[in-house]
């Protein structure tokens, strides 16, 4: 049996390297702590939070991120696409998710904040009605990605092919839909 931790604040704590209990965290607080190649395999996380924290090369192998709000977190490298899908929903405002994966994860409605997301890898992904404010998409992944109402008027540095991606009722900026046409190499002034 699994235990249960409720409502308990974790502050600057190193769990890098080392293993953070396996539990059910349900409505807690993580703020500056280091779980930098942490092995979070098989815990669940749900209604927490973290800020401040650096999660980056986490090992996520059935994590359970649910309803989880992360906030100026170093997130570098994670496979999202790993973790548990049942009931998967997490936000992020202010963080650096270069690297990361979500190949494969249903995104629908999830919210990106001034984040950077560097070569993070959305292949195959349903972001349906997400919102990228602000956000640095340079070498992100989009293949085969569900992109239906999503909200990139803000978003910059991407690249998104509408032949191989679902954009209906997408939003754009003037300037942001030359991330749209570079596949067909031709000079916008």
């Amino acid at each position: 049996m699994t235990d249960v931790i409720y409502d308990k604040t974790f502050e600057i704590s190193d769990f890098a390297e080392g293993d953070l209990k396996k539990a059910d965290y349900e409505g807690c607080t993580f703020v500056n702590c280091t779980l930098s190649n942490a092995n979070l395999t098989g815990i669940n996380f749900i209604d927490c939070s973290f800020s401040n924290c650096d999660l980056s090369m986490a090992t996520l192998n059935d994590t359970a991120f649910r309803d989880v709000w992360f906030t100026d977190c170093k997130l570098l490298g994670l496979r999202f696409d790993l973790c548990k899908e049942f009931l998967f929903e997490v936000n992020f405002e202010g963080c650096q998710l270069n690297l990361s994966s979500f190949f494969q994860r249903s995104l629908k409605k999830t919210r990106f904040k001034n984040c950077e997301l560097k070569e993070a890898d959305f292949a195959e992904a349903n972001l349906t009605e997400s919102v990228f404010d602000n956000c640095d998409l340079s070498g992100a992944i989009f293949d085969n990605t569900i992109l239906d109402k999503v909200n990139l008027v803000t978003a910059y540095g991407y690249t998104i092919d509408p032949d191989k991606n679902s954009i209906k009722k997408a939003k754009f900026s003037a300037s942001g839909v030359v991330g749209l046409l570079s596949k067909y190499d031709i000079v916008i002034e």
